[in-house]
């Protein structure tokens, strides 16, 4: 039993996690720094708050640290890196880690009823009478269905326990149904406080301190200002038509938990630093006082919110646990959260699978800069090293390729049933198989060596055979087999492009195009070469695609910019 036991859990094959290819992005990333100065610059002007301080985190290391104004208008102190700024909202992440910490100890469970910490919710009158009792991972992804509460949620900071309680027993009016829809709730993060100090059996300041800010070497963050010496801390304005005036930060109270930490730029940076570290999943010793697994549940999206197009973008946009996640056509999987309190607004955003993320605080009300930051990215992306990690290819898919290489160049039946699942001569006989390798071998001739396999993921992957009559590109899928099988394969003839149609292509990208900026002609990715082909075009600020189509005279007859392989969006920019 033992045996078999060992032989389920260990993976088929050792697999290397994804890394970043470029040697030179860490110096292609950092040239960028000064740009990005330049920007946070101007963004504190524009943004007219007293002081702002921002940071730029890449692979771990805070590479750039800026302030700028003044953390109290009275006295005209500067502000610095190590101001200490009231970050609100982002406060949500904590609680959410400590719930996700608390649940690896085996102290409570996300599908738990909330009225297991708080009897309060025992019997409560729901919206309607098929209504599911509210559970703890409700409260941390905004599906509780609690009404969004923000203007009020930001006053109740101070507010003690027992006051809270009351106000559960007094009830709290549902927006909809729970776990039905997104609605921002701080109460839903106050209630997951109470959660924490009842599983944990410590006040919920004493836990985040002592269970996470300190381990991580946050030592200048505290969810209670007081506890921060003044002549470091930030005082909170509002802005009217004749200046700004002074707004006190309330003290720490059962609201604390969705919006009370007040922290510093070196000091935000380690917690971004840790939720970066989670990636990639990898074999090794965990490093914090959260399970790198968690903090990738943390940052995966649990309930959506929103879908938003217009001319220059996409997005869609949820929640995870704590943090907001979305999807835009620069990037598949970008976190972020904001934080707004009267006299304070701040926004953290990252890029898991780039290792690189940003931070921003300023003490102005609600003036969280998320559309800088996201500017910022784009300055990276122009740098030419925001690339995100790669996959290396494993030793079974580079094994499948050089067997489907020598295929293409000499077939061998017994060679294809050696690698063959099961189904694949079934899905198409030995004759069909060897129809679809004749095929491609009469269009493009002798090939030579396989290039690199591209990796989608352990087990599907691509490469390219350059022939003397144009490439082949084959994809492959192995099955879940040990040892591992070929279950599919497909073949895509890609014939060589004449000089007439690089010309057309290369002309055509001559001058900037919008949302792209400058483009280089790569590799062709279908069409026959003579009349019609199929470009990758590396730009700027991202990839693309263009489909170029010639004449019977070689003049150009048609052009348009599409989506590149694995991009999101197709570009702003159509046609001739």
């Amino acid at each position: 039993m033992r045996a078999s036991f060992l032989l389920f859990v260990l993976p088929l094959f050792a697999a290397e996690p994804p890394r970043f290819m470029d040697s030179a992005r860490l110096t292609k990333l950092k040239a960028a720094l000064p740009s990005i100065e330049q920007l946070f610059a101007r963004a504190h002007e524009q943004i007219g708050a007293p002081g702002s301080a921002w940071g730029v985190i890449i692979d771990g290391e805070l590479v750039l640290a800026k302030a700028y104004g003044v953390r109290d208008v009275k006295s005209q102190d500067a502000a610095l890196p190590t101001t200490a700024f009231r970050i609100a909202s982002m406060t949500k992440s904590f609680t959410a880690a400590a719930i996700l910490k608390l649940r690896d100890e085996g102290k409570l469970s996300l599908e738990d009823p909330i009225e297991k910490y708080l009897p309060e919710f025992k019997n409560y009158g729901y919206p309607t009478t098929d209504s599911a009792p509210i559970r703890v991972r409700q409260l941390l992804s905004h599906g509780a269905g609690f009404p969004e509460d923000n203007p009020w949620g930001d006053r109740q900071l101070a507010i003690p326990d027992a006051t809270l309680k009351e106000w559960v027993k007094a009830g709290i009016p549902f927006s909809t149904t729970p776990d039905t829809a997104f609605e921002y709730s701080n109460y839903g993060f106050a209630l997951a406080g109470q959660v924490i100090q009842v599983a944990s059996g410590i006040p919920y300041r004493e836990y985040i301190e002592s269970r996470l800010l300190k381990p991580l070497g946050m030592t200048a963050s505290s969810l209670e200002p007081s506890a921060i010496p003044a002549a470091v801390r930030a005082n909170g304005y509002g802005r009217r038509d004749d200046g700004f005036f002074e707004i006190p930060s309330l003290a720490h109270g059962s609201f604390g938990a969705m919006g009370g930490l007040v922290t510093t730029v070196p000091d935000l940076a380690k917690w971004v630093a840790f939720q970066l570290s989670a990636f990639p999943a990898r074999d090794g010793e965990e490093a914090g006082p959260v399970r790198r697994s968690s903090l990738r549940e943390m940052q995966r999206l649990q309930r959506q919110s929103s879908f938003t197009v217009d001319r220059a973008r996409a997005v869609t946009s949820g929640y995870g646990y704590g943090l907001g996640v979305s999807t835009d056509c620069r990037f598949a999987h970008l976190i972020g959260h904001g934080g707004g309190l009267p006299g304070f607004g701040s926004y953290m955003m990252w890029l898991p699978e780039y290792g690189v993320g940003m931070v921003a605080m300023t003490n102005l009300t609600y003036q969280g800069p998320a559309r800088v930051l996201s500017d910022a990215f784009d300055l990276l992306r122009k740098s030419g090293g925001l690339e995100p990690r790669q996959l290396p290819a494993a030793p079974e898919l580079t094994g499948m390729r050089d067997s489907i290489s020598k295929l293409l160049s000499k077939w061998d039946a017994d060679l294809l049933r050696n690698i063959a699942a099961d189904n694949f001569l079934l899905d198409g006989d030995l004759a069909s198989r060897q129809a679809q390798v004749n095929s491609a071998r009469d269009r493009v001739g002798k090939c030579g060596a396989p290039g690199p396999v591209q990796p989608e993921n352990l087990l599907r992957g691509n490469f390219r055979m350059q022939c003397e009559q144009g490439d082949v590109n084959v994809t492959f899928t192995l099955a879940p087999t040990k040892p591992v099988t070929l279950q599919m394969w497909d073949f895509a003839v890609i014939g060589a492009p004449s000089t007439a149609m690089r010309t057309a292509a290369q002309e055509y990208v001559r001058q900037p195009r919008e949302g792209l900026g400058m483009c280089r002609v790569g590799n062709a990715l279908s069409g026959d070469g003579q009349r019609e082909s199929r470009f990758q075009l590396n730009c700027d600020t991202g990839t693309a695609a263009l489909a170029v189509a010639l004449r019977s005279d070689g003049v150009m007859d048609s052009a348009k910019l599409q989506r590149a392989p694995g991009a999101s969006c197709a570009p702003i920019t159509q046609g001739l």
